[in-house]
């Protein structure tokens, strides 16, 4: 009788299964191509199986076919033959299955076998760490949560799809905007012009933003997620590394009330102002704008984050300010590398959620004064290679205006790289004093 106590228990797994896959394997080399999108060496359970797998995908690296042979030969060099179960186990392999057909089946219950194995090990350390008085519990919480995500990562199987299966959905989606008659096809920035050139910011996409501080970044990510949020009640997540969500939200508030923000700052407030305030206090609330305020988030916390607010709350767009302020799980890499893999992660984010990811970035200080370019993304060429749109904010410091300071400000958006459509300049106001944009042609009162 087997013991209830785990650590009595053994890891789960299936000898053959791992044994039918392989064997089919060396009944059909091409089948490599098929069991990759579920398997790695290390799914499976015995030692000499991992061996044997990873020296038939060392064979598929260098173009050779997989039979006993070459498996012998290559296992041989490498000095592994015996760890592997020596020439005999290997020719059991092609006995323990007639035929490569069911080849899925075996990888998915391998597979299933290591995906739990994987959980049986986190659980464990989940438990030891919650034993840990020295840690918080909101910690702990994130870290159970991160360690899931990953075991979910590791399920996720990518696959081609035939023509056929996509035309009939490209036409669909293409008659369904014919019907509803809307201008954009993406989430509108509330900025026509801007809207014009990208009809919106398109699903699954990775924006930019880039300029040097005090440009008006988060200004320009704060009016676009209030005018999605608060006048179009699209949800949207906003994660602000930079300042706590209290600054953030008085920044909103000015914008939205229209009230000077040192004044909202210093309390110095007028008996009439109350009026706007408690008015824009109340829009804001009915919003679907959902903040995170974490300092120094890690990037596998944050898209933890991003996807509890995807499933919660339907977020349709997610905002991040910014991107140099993540912290990189490996701390170890050069920090151009490190960007490079916050980059690549973010992409991969607005992909997986299928919603636009806007970053905030900061650009190099060689581009002071003058219109900043895609070579001047700071940190990491991966930015501009990454992104599928890339927008710049350029303002001339030098033509401000002496007799009127804090007034509105002509700033340049420049949509300096769009995959899928052009390019160009428009022109917005910058108001520093309600820190927001609105376009050119909007009267102020």
């Amino acid at each position: 009788m087997v013991s209830s106590s785990l650590k009595d228990q053994v890891p789960p797994h299936n000898d053959e299964a791992e044994k039918a896959a392989l064997g089919a394997l060396l009944l059909d080399s091409e089948a490599i191509s098929a069991i990759l999108r579920y398997l790695r060496s290390d799914d499976f359970y015995k030692s000499a199986n991992q061996k044997i797998f990873q020296a038939i995908i060392n064979l598929f690296n260098k173009g050779e076919s997989a039979d006993l042979i070459t498996l012998t030969e290559e296992l041989k060099s490498i000095g592994e033959l015996e760890a592997a179960g020596g020439a005999a186990y290997i020719s059991s392999l092609t006995s323990a299955v007639p035929t490569s057909a069911n080849i899925e089946y075996y990888a998915r219950v391998v597979q299933g076998c290591s995906i739990r194995r994987t959980l049986l090990k986190t659980a464990r350390e989940i438990i030891s760490d919650a034993h840990d008085d020295s840690t918080e519990t909101r910690v702990i919480i994130e870290e159970a949560e991160r360690k899931i995500f990953e075991i979910t990562d590791k399920q996720h199987i990518g696959s081609f799809k035939e023509v056929r299966e996509i035309v009939p959905k490209t036409i669909e989606a293409i008659e369904k905007l014919y019907h509803t008659k809307e201008s954009y096809t993406g989430i509108p920035s509330g900025f026509p012009d801007l809207d014009h050139l990208t009809s919106g910011f398109q699903d699954s996409e990775f924006i930019v933003i880039g300029a040097r501080p005090s440009v008006g970044k988060t200004a320009l990510a704060l009016t676009m997620a209030a005018n999605m949020s608060i006048h179009a009640h699209i949800p949207v997540g906003f994660f602000t590394l930079e300042m706590s969500d209290m600054a953030l939200m008085q920044r909103l508030v000015s914008s939205e009330a229209r009230l000077n923000s040192e004044l909202l700052r210093t309390g110095m407030l007028k008996p009439a102002d109350f009026h706007n305030l408690t008015e824009a206090a109340g829009r804001i609330y009915d919003a679907p704008l959902y903040i995170d305020d974490t300092p120094n988030m890690r990037l596998l916390d944050l898209r933890a984050q991003a996807r509890r607010m995807k499933s919660q709350h339907d977020v349709k767009i997610i905002f991040v300010d910014y991107i140099t302020l993540i912290s990189a799980e490996n701390k170890e890499l050069p920090r151009h590398e490190q960007i490079a893999e916050i980059s690549r992660s973010l992409k991969a984010l607005a992909r997986e959620l299928e919603i636009p990811v806007v970053a905030l970035s900061q650009v190099r200080r060689e581009s002071e004064g003058k219109r900043p370019n895609l070579a001047d993304l700071r940190e990491s060429g991966s930015i501009e290679q990454d992104a599928d749109v890339v927008i710049f904010l350029h303002r001339d410091r030098g033509n401000d205006d002496p007799d009127n300071p804090g007034g509105d400000t002509e700033t340049e958006v420049i949509l300096a790289k769009q995959r899928n459509g052009p390019v160009g300049t428009i022109k917005l106001a910058f108001i520093p004093k309600y820190t927001k944009f609105e376009s050119m042609s909007y009267e102020s009162p």
